[in-house]
């Protein structure tokens, strides 16, 4: 008891205190699978706040939606039942609605349109987001999306025949889709491989990269070969786990998150078409679409323009994103992007 109580003051008079020994623990939750370029690079910004913090900080990664899907938790994270999410488009909506001007069908024609776009309206986002008490520490985006349908799908009234997959907590989005034809079934994304198996759905909405992943494309053997829009992605954290964490680290282990998603976002972005190449050779068959296709695909996304600016809650961020993607284009040669693989 004696040494105790010694041991006590002399860390006491060396500006120590027992408490101050036990590192922070911050929980983060995410559908990025185990093994997956997502989960390494989630693993190496563990790695760099161990390393920058000497141990101080322990971040702990619930991979593959074991605590489960977005929309759940975002919950969790509102009720402190966890600290941080590293989340993509989908559920990104249910921290602001405002994120959602950034998931528009067939808008963006590359990465380099969308960075363009993303990094001028990112601080109002961002002061949105904060509002409600998160903190962005890194934009990202997980590859560009693809449709994987059970049946080949090359034009719009084909995809309305099948069953499409939704993320949950979308309401609006259901009610779009509804509107112009289209039976959506929502499903958490944690469920989707499920929903295939079953065939509750027939159509599903991802990056390549998800897709052989999870080998979804087994399910949903026929890819249509048009980048419907690029998955964004963001890595957050609560304001009260933030400041849990000494103020002297902050700047320190927020630039370590933006240096590993910078590093880790060329591997997805190359990743996408060896992945596509990769499901191919095991029996993927791409959907090829020419000039007419591709131009009634478009004809039917601008149509939905309208009723998402209505019901978005934020039309003067909607029309900026649309302003500032029409003056990209303008000044920027098309060429071959990522989202379109027209040759």
């Amino acid at each position: 008891m004696f040494r105790r109580a010694l041991l006590v003051l002399l860390l006491a008079l060396a500006g120590f205190s027992p408490a101050s020994a036990e590192s922070v623990i911050i929980k983060l939750g995410t559908v990025a699978p185990e093994g997956s370029v997502w989960h390494d690079g989630l693993l190496q910004i563990r790695q760099e706040w161990t390393r920058i913090t000497n141990g101080d900080v322990n971040l702990r990664i619930y991979a593959g939606g074991v605590l489960g899907g977005e929309e759940e938790m975002v919950r969790k994270l509102e009720r402190r039942g966890l600290d941080a999410v590293a989340i993509t488009g989908a559920g990104l909506p249910h921290l602001d609605r405002s994120v959602d001007v950034l998931n528009l069908p067939l808008l963006f024609e590359s990465y380099e349109e969308l960075e363009y776009v993303r990094s001028r309206v990112v601080p109002e986002l961002e002061r949105r987001i904060e509002s409600h008490n998160f903190k962005v520490l890194g934009w990202a985006d997980a590859g560009w999306v693809y449709l994987f349908t059970k049946a080949p799908v090359r034009l719009p009234n084909d995809l309305r025949r099948l069953r499409l997959w939704v993320s949950a907590g979308a309401p609006d989005a259901v009610k779009i889709y509804g509107e112009l034809g289209f039976h959506v079934v929502p499903l958490p994304a944690t469920d989707m491989l499920t929903g295939l198996q079953t065939g509750l759905i027939d159509a599903i909405n991802v990056p390549p990269l998800f897709a052989l992943l999870d080998r979804s494309y087994k399910l949903a053997g026929h890819m249509t070969d048009l980048g419907w829009a690029p998955l964004n992605a963001a890595t957050v954290i609560s304001a009260s786990a933030w400041k849990r964490i000494p103020a002297r680290h902050h700047e320190a282990l927020h630039a370590a998150v933006r240096n590993v998603i910078r590093a880790t976002q060329q591997k997805i972005r190359q990743g996408g078409e060896q992945a596509i190449a990769e499901m191919q050779a095991r029996g993927l068959e791409v959907v090829a679409l020419d000039g007419a296709a591709r131009e009634a695909w478009r004809r039917e996304a601008r149509a939905s323009y309208p009723r998402m600016r209505e019901i978005s809650g934020h039309p003067e961020l909607f029309d900026q994103v649309l302003r500032l993607a029409g003056e990209y284009k303008k000044t920027n040669s098309r060429g071959a992007t990522s989202g379109d693989r027209m040759p």
